[in-house]
């Protein structure tokens, strides 16, 4: 079947989206890093309860944290929308942000710089922990040769955007998720390079596995890879320290068993996987992504009943 083309009125729209995210880039960019941020959490605290998303953020939370009261759910789902909105006007200004030494703190920084150094092939593994994109700048800071997947934008000017942002903080090599990034991934593990990926969102048709002791359906593909090519899955995490600074955490490697039943492996490094993004967010709840829909849809069809 033909690609069906975008129409006119479709590019219109994109090029004024595109304009107004340009826009927002540009007064950012005149403003103090603190202040930016800052501005960040208190419009998110105020804009997101009015969205649909307010209703996702709050079932997220009960399910990940049950014997929370709702004076307790209420703190955290204002908290999260703080959290959403520094993390959404710090993205134009990361390149100031990382390229000030005393606001992006590595933790076990020795780990980067030995896989740099020997040429170790790893698959970096994380989720969407505070203002995640500081983590891939971290690893290329390192002088680690890295393919980093993201979700392409569906505007494609703002995606174009998005891309020369991350350019000025130094990522470059990008692979698009989809069935061409996977090629790409191979193709770089096979090249002895490493590559890094976002584990923490729902992937219909993934390995069902449990997080916070309610099954749900998780991307195999960074334990395909290890896998396939001996490599370890290296878990980073970001945590806010104040304001717009920042600890790069480098955790433990997670080895994984290959003992020959490649769909009970994989399984069993989905669940490691899982474990390991529960443990970060009972640590530091307010800090991650909570406004996508992690958990089956019939989760969420319930909540609004």
């Amino acid at each position: 079947m033909a690609e069906t083309r975008p129409s006119l009125a479709q590019h219109v729209v994109w090029r004024l989206e595109a304009l107004a995210y340009d826009l927002v880039t540009g007064l950012a960019r005149l403003f103090p890093i603190d202040a930016v941020s800052d501005f960040g959490a208190w419009l998110f605290r105020r804009l997101g309860p009015l969205t649909s998303t307010h209703n996702v953020v709050q079932t997220n939370l009960r399910i990940a944290f049950p014997q929370a009261d709702e004076t307790e759910i209420a703190r955290l789902t204002d908290e999260s929308w703080a959290e959403a909105g520094r993390v959404a006007l710090e993205f134009p200004i990361l390149d100031k942000i990382i390229g000030d030494p005393t606001r992006v703190q590595v933790v076990n920084g020795e780990r980067l710089k030995q896989i740099a150094d020997t040429g170790e092939s790893v698959v970096f593994i994380s989720g969407h922990f505070s203002s995640m994109e500081v983590m891939p700048a971290a690893i290329v800071h390192a002088g680690i040769t890295c393919q980093i997947t993201y979700r392409a934008m569906n505007n494609p000017y703002v995606d174009a955007s998005f891309r020369r942002s991350r350019f000025r903080y130094g990522v470059r090599l990008f692979a698009p998720k989809g069935t061409e990034s996977a090629r790409e991934l191979i193709r770089a593990l096979a090249r002895g390079e490493c590559v890094a990926l976002m584990n923490d969102q729902k992937f219909n048709g993934g390995v069902a596995a449990p997080l916070f002791g309610v099954t749900c359906y998780t991307a195999p593909g960074p334990s395909s890879f290890a896998l396939r090519f001996d490599a370890p899955l290296q878990p980073m995490s970001v945590q806010r320290t104040h304001k717009a600074r920042f600890k790069v955490v480098v955790h433990d490697p997670i080895r994984l068993a290959n003992t020959g039943n490649r769909s009970e492996d994989i399984a069993a490094g989905v669940r490691k996987v899982n474990a390991f993004i529960e443990d970060r967010v009972r640590d530091r709840p307010t800090e991650w992504f909570w406004v996508h829909k992690r958990w089956p849809n019939e989760i969420y069809k319930r909540s609004r009943k």
